[in-house]
This record gives C-alpha cells, sequence and structure tokens, in this order.
C-alpha cells in the first residue's frame, strides 16, 4: 500500500460517474449504459494486466486499448491519460481494502474467540492481497508517491489505520491503539507483498497462522501453539 484521507473518496466518485454516464430513460439509453459499462470493466480488466505485465512507466495507452480490444478513440471516452485509469485501479483496491478494515470484528476481551476471529480476518487480508497482488506490486513499484496517485496509496494506509485502530481500542485499553495500528498494518502489508512477489519463500497458510499468532500475542500474550495431530 503505497495523505489526507478524501482522494480514495474523491476517486470513488469520478469512477461512480464515468460507471453511470449515459444515464436515460429509454430502452435504447439502457442498453448503452450496459454497453458502456462493459466497455468500461473491459478496459479496466486490461489495464491491470497491462500494468501487471509491463509496469507502470512502461505501459502504453496502446497495449490497453489492444488488451481491450477497443479504440483509443474508446479509451479516451472514460480515461484522459493512462495515469488517470492507473488510479481507477488504484482506487478500487483501495476501496476494498478500507472495507475490509472496517470488516475487523470485535476483538475486546469477551467477545469470543478473538484468535479465530483475527486468523479469518487475515485469511480475507490474504485473499483478497493475493487477488489484487500483481496491481498492488505495480503500484509499490511505480515510485509515484509525490504524484496524485501516490496520494492515494498514502490516504489508504491512513484509512486503514484508522479503521484498525477504532477497533483495537477497545481490544487493549493499555496500549496506544495508534501505534499498535500502524504497527500491524505494515506486518500485514509487507508480508504480503514480500510473499507476492516471492523475495520470501514463505507458505501463504504458514504466513496468515503466524501473523494471526502474533498479532493476538501483542494484545493478548502469547497463546499456546495447535498441538499437531498424532499420526
Amino acid at each position: 500500500m503505497a495523505g489526507q484521507g478524501d482522494g480514495v473518496e474523491d476517486q470513488h466518485s469520478r469512477n461512480q460517474h464515468a460507471r453511470n454516464q449515459g444515464a436515460g430513460t429509454t430502452l435504447r439509453d439502457r442498453e448503452l449504459r450496459a454497453r458502456g459499462q462493459r466497455t468500461l470493466e473491459r478496459l479496466l480488466e486490461a489495464g491491470a494486466v497491462v500494468f501487471a505485465a509491463r509496469g507502470f512507466h512502461a505501459a502504453r495507452v496502446d497495449d490497453v486499448v489492444k488488451a481491450a480490444k477497443t479504440s483509443h478513440g474508446t479509451f479516451y471516452l472514460y480515461f484522459s491519460s493512462k495515469e488517470d485509469l492507473f488510479r481507477a485501479l488504484a482506487v478500487d483496491v483501495a476501496e476494498m481494502m478500507v472495507e475490509l478494515a472496517r470488516d475487523l470484528p470485535d476483538l475486546s476481551p469477551g467477545s469470543g474467540d478473538t484468535y479465530r476471529a483475527l486468523h479469518e480476518w487475515l485469511e480475507r487480508f490474504d485473499a483478497l492481497y493475493a487477488k489484487h497482488g500483481p496491481m498492488i506490486r505495480t503500484w509499490t513499484e511505480a515510485e509515484i508517491v509525490d504524484s496524485e496517485m501516490g496520494k492515494v496509496g498514502g490516504d489508504l494506509v491512513v484509512q486503514f489505520s484508522r479503521e484498525l485502530e477504532s477497533r483495537l481500542r477497545g481490544a487493549a485499553p493499555d496500549i496506544d491503539a495508534g501505534v499498535a495500528a500502524l504497527a500491524f498494518v505494515a506486518m500485514i502489508e509487507r508480508s504480503n507483498y514480500y510473499v507476492e512477489t516471492r523475495q520470501l519463500p514463505v507458505d501463504r497458510v504458514r504466513m496468515v497462522a503466524t501473523l494471526a499468532r502474533v498479532m493476538h500475542a501483542g494484545l493478548y500474550g502469547a497463546i499456546p501453539a495447535p498441538v499437531a495431530n498424532p499420526v
């Protein structure tokens, strides 16, 4: 995840405007809207593939157009540049990440099996990261921190951390929830990034289980290691 917290929401409204363009009431209007939605989705899918394969800097609008099997004119109906397309893709991923942060269950003492809840949430994070890993990797490696797109990454870190902070505050009142949230975000995201880029040869299942144990220990103290089933 590469600010202030309004960037993701601003782009979300722009994405929705693009998806809803051509509003009307006739059957012809509805057919055009449906066709426009399919074209937009095709461009987004092609963009994700091209950026993952070529990287942000080497990718060209021409590559996206060819992958989407459409024309340059059609591309520019939806996006002003490759930067605009990349930002739309990045914001879509950022919105999913923030929604996942909001889904972190109650971890306060007495709320149930907090380790299981944390483990299941981390499994969802891992699945989301694995699905969008190529896009996230491109985003991270593009080195565009000073650009508008880079600010989307900063916004994501801020929003994700704030959502975790609000949930961690009840889990461990004696620690600084803001610092803990930032530490957990860094640990979760970097672990997934290094596994996604194959810089660390770690099994994803083992990674998730270890992250859950480390985070749970940080909040409540260590829990006994799971006992292997006898052969």
